[in-house]
């Protein structure tokens, strides 16, 4: 049986009971296995000498990076299935939020966020949500979290919003009030900024590109939230609020837009790759600075 680098073969594996295995190692020389090492061979043996096959593969572990929607370090997917599924749902999720920032904001004086309801199912919804499960299939925990719930928030601001469909807005106005369906929503928003304050912790040790488009769209979703359950003195959800939840919003688009880019760009494709500024207390960072200290002395 031919194996991969870095793999053991011998026979029955799986039957052996003691660490005796041999490794080859370099100039042809033997070394004996770890107990580790053994028991990860054992694992990799029963399985054909697949993917669990590498025994020692702790170094093979990337930095975080935004395009691969990785908030901490991650291994490289080997023998890839799938395409990176990030940039697609941060591209569906920049589009949707960028149209609803600039209504929020009141450009060209539009107002009504009824044009989002189409772009929130199809694409911030459906894609997004797709992108989401996709990122689960790659092993990505975070990318999976975000992405699909995301994907729900626009599916459900899009449910809530539905013209003469869902009539949610209709029923709350019917059975209490205006002031009871703004609240109402105000409750959506601010639970949608409870959730992105959590996944904003798990971006502390990324990249700024990564970390400040969470937490701008923490801002988004607390002003909005706010604006709904502070209204004006007419009723209605507090405009200087809402506008600027509005902006905040949009800034978030531009910078999920820009992870995407991240994600996509690579040597094959672009005469440039776009930087995403590893923190000085990231994982990336800390290494390089022990890589040099160690070359200097």
């Amino acid at each position: 049986m031919s194996v991969q680098p870095n793999t053991l073969h011998t026979s029955n594996m799986p039957n052996g009971t003691g660490h005796e295995k041999e490794m080859p190692g370099q100039n042809g020389m033997h070394r004996q296995l770890s107990p580790e090492e053994h028991s990860t061979a054992q694992a990799a043996a029963r399985f054909g000498y697949g993917p669990l096959a590498h025994v020692n593969n702790a170094q093979d572990r990337l930095p975080a990076f935004g395009g691969e929607f990785q908030p901490g370090t991650y291994k490289q997917v080997a023998d890839r299935k799938f395409a990176n599924p990030a940039p697609l749902g941060l591209c569906a999720f920049a589009l949707t939020t960028f149209v609803l920032g600039l209504i929020n904001m009141g450009t060209a004086h539009v107002n009504v966020p009824n044009i989002v309801v189409g772009i929130a199912f199809g694409y911030g919804g459906l894609v997004q949500l797709l992108a989401g499960m996709w990122e689960m299939a790659v092993g990505n925990t975070f990318g999976a979290t975000a992405l699909s719930s995301y994907g729900g928030f626009w599916l459900a601001f899009a449910i809530i919003l539905t013209p003469g469909g869902f009539q949610i807005e209709e029923a709350i106005v019917t059975a209490e009030d205006a002031a009871a369906f703004r609240n109402s929503f105000g409750f959506f928003l601010m639970g949608w900024f409870i959730f992105t304050t959590l996944m904003l912790f798990a971006t502390l040790r990324s990249t700024l590109a990564f970390f400040s488009l969470f937490f701008f769209l923490d801002l988004a979703f607390l002003l909005l939230g706010i604006g709904y359950l502070h209204p004006d003195s007419a009723g209605a959800p507090n405009p200087p609020v809402i506008s600027a939840g509005g902006f905040f919003a949009l800034m978030a688009a531009f910078l999920a837009w820009y992870n995407a880019l991240a994600g996509i760009l690579d040597d094959s494709n672009s005469f440039f790759i776009v930087p995403v500024a590893h923190f000085p207390w990231s994982v990336k960072v800390q290494a390089e600075k022990q890589k040099l200290k160690e070359h200097n002395v």
